[in-house]
């Protein structure tokens, strides 16, 4: 059992995204609680893919590849979880690319380490226009509301979610990111984090729920 879950979580270390499905299933067949699977193999093992990313002994490449590899071993996993257990949920976010933007590689990584970290992730996609930020928040009730933009024009549609989600909902924290947003930026929009990069994302989530 314990060998299965090693291997899982060194197949996320070593970004083997065209085998780890098949020793997901593999996993099942001999008995191994896929929340296990997911918690102590894939959980880990995106945890020490991120650690490395960043200390900088990784790149974004290699770090999109062991996200890409934990979503395929995800993919079986998860619908194995009997009804009624769930992951233990260090908070719920609802994350998207505002309404213009259509850049995903950085808002998908934050969102599958999130996942990794044990936060239940709601991702709306890319291209979201706000009154769809709104209405989701409204919906679901998030600790947190993660927005990315990747253009300097696409910027301030991140004010126009918070504002009114902010409005509604008090408690809620608002986390931004994206290659032109900075720490001042998020600040002038009332967001209540910001980080350049997937794994401080996860940091700074955790200080906002805590």
């Amino acid at each position: 059992m314990e060998d299965a879950v090693k291997r899982l979580k060194d197949a996320v270390i070593n970004y083997e995204m065209e085998t780890i499905a098949d020793l997901a299933k593999k996993a099942l067949k001999d008995g191994v609680d896929p929340l296990v699977a997911i918690e102590k193999g894939l959980a880990e093992g995106i945890k020490t893919v991120g650690e490395r990313f960043g200390r900088g002994e990784i790149y974004l490449p290699e770090l999109v590849m062991g996200a890409e590899a934990m979503k395929s071993a995800l993919a079986v996993l998860e619908p194995a979880v009997p009804a009624g257990k769930h992951r233990s949920s260090a908070g719920k976010v609802l994350i998207g690319t505002v309404q213009d933007d259509i850049h995903e590689i950085g808002k998908n990584l934050v969102a599958t380490m999130l996942s990794a970290n044990g936060f239940e992730v709601v991702d709306l996609g890319v291209n979201v226009p706000s009154p769809d930020f709104v209405k989701k928040a409204d919906e679901i009730k998030p600790s947190i509301i993660a927005m990315s933009a990747l253009m300097t024009t696409t910027m301030p549609r991140m004010a126009e979610v918070i504002a009114p989600i902010k409005k509604k909902n008090k408690t809620v924290k608002a986390l931004v990111g994206g290659a032109p947003v900075t720490d001042t930026y998020a600040k002038e929009i009332g967001a209540d984090g910001y980080s350049g990069d997937a794994s401080g994302a996860v940091d700074v989530a955790k200080k906002l729920v805590r």
